[in-house]
């Protein structure tokens, strides 16, 4: 449990630093991401989660 709530606060983090570094730039992100069809977005949330699992599987593997 202590190793997962690390990861969820590192994801925290991440997601957050682009807000906080760059509000504006982010404003607009999420304007344009807002525009998109569901079926382009449901794409790129499946790459990424595909991603996310091919590096974690990486890293589990490798230690």
């Amino acid at each position: 449990m202590k190793f997962f709530l690390c990861v969820v606060g590192m994801v925290m983090i991440v997601e957050g630093l682009p807000y906080f570094a760059f509000p504006e730039r982010m404003k607009e992100m999420v304007q344009i991401i807002a525009g998109q069809e569901n079926d382009r977005l449901r794409r790129f949330g499946f790459v990424l989660m595909a991603a996310g699992l091919g590096v974690v599987y990486a890293a589990m593997k490798a230690a």
